[in-house]
């Protein structure tokens, strides 16, 4: 047996995931655009030089152990970090050299949220002497978390409670309290506060559920996907939202927002990955600390 390593190519990584999620090296090849004797032969020599065994194969087909469970969650992680940081680089450029063009960022922002404080951000960035490219990219319900992990965004705005921080490093922005949505003919539309309790118990008029952390929450409310789809379920009567004071600028004639006297605050945070070296990046981490 070969002596085990520390160590293992890209290549092989693809080669096993590949396998590791059809569970069928024929499908596993077509999708690698390889023949399968190769890939069989790659995937042995990759258990001999880890000394362990991977996969299963018998009659029944092809089954994960325990280490190849270990090898798919953590190859997974792998791929995507130097998907990650081929896509990073690429945008940097010239950030680190002297006298070079300044890199370009992607910067994630939830679609229809926190309108007044990117403007004042992009404003102000663009104010530096030393300011790059900013390409905002507008994503769906909680998208930010992966479009920051998989290299497709540098840098982003999230949302605590409902984004995950953990991995990222933040600098916090602003602090606002939550108000509820509701048809503007609804007769809870007519009172100056409301409680959770509140719209919590409106039979006619179920709470809306957007994931948090990638997941819908149960109940008997609509799975929200996106804004425009929940501005029209609410002009419709259809449901209630709880969200950021904030919101107030995209809500509709048919609206109606009423303070909640007893909701968390929404804190607004800077994000982007926590072993960022980007020149670029730390210079837009100043501007809105300066905010």
């Amino acid at each position: 047996m070969l002596p085990a390593v520390d160590t293992l190519e890209t290549r092989e990584l693809r080669y096993f995931v590949a396998v590791a999620e059809e569970l069928h090296f024929g499908r596993a090849a077509e999708r690698l655009g390889m023949a399968q004797p190769p890939l069989s032969r790659a995937i042995q020599q990759l258990e001999r030089r880890l000394g362990v065994c991977l996969l299963q194969r018998d009659r029944r087909g092809v089954r994960l152990t325990g280490a190849g469970e270990v090898l798919l969650h953590e190859g997974r992680a792998a791929l995507d970090a130097t998907a990650a940081a081929v896509r990073r680089t690429r945008r940097a450029g010239g950030d680190d050299s002297p006298g070079g063009p300044r890199g370009r960022l992607v910067l994630a922002v939830k679609a229809a949220a926190s309108h007044e404080l990117l403007r004042k951000l992009l404003d102000a960035y663009a104010a530096e002497p030393d300011s790059a490219e900013i390409e905002v990219l507008l994503c769906g319900m909680c998208e930010q978390e992966e479009l920051l992990r998989d290299g497709r965004a540098d840098v982003a705005l999230m949302h605590a409670p409902w984004n995950s921080l953990a991995g990222f490093d933040s600098e916090a922005l602003t602090t606002e309290g939550q108000v509820a949505v509701l048809p503007a003919g609804h007769p809870l539309a007519a009172r100056e506060t409301l409680s959770l309790a509140d719209v919590r118990d409106v039979p006619d008029l179920p709470l809306a559920r957007w994931p948090t952390h990638g997941t819908y929450a149960p109940g008997p409310g609509p799975e929200i996907h996106n804004q425009t789809q929940l501005a029209q379920l609410i002009a419709l009567g259809r449901t209630v939202a709880v969200v950021p004071d904030s919101a107030r600028s995209w809500l509709w004639t048919e609206h109606a927002a009423v303070p909640l006297t007893d909701a968390p605050p929404v804190v607004t945070h800077l994000a982007w990955p926590a072993h960022s070296r980007s020149l670029t990046l730390a210079g837009l981490v100043r501007t809105a600390a300066r905010l």
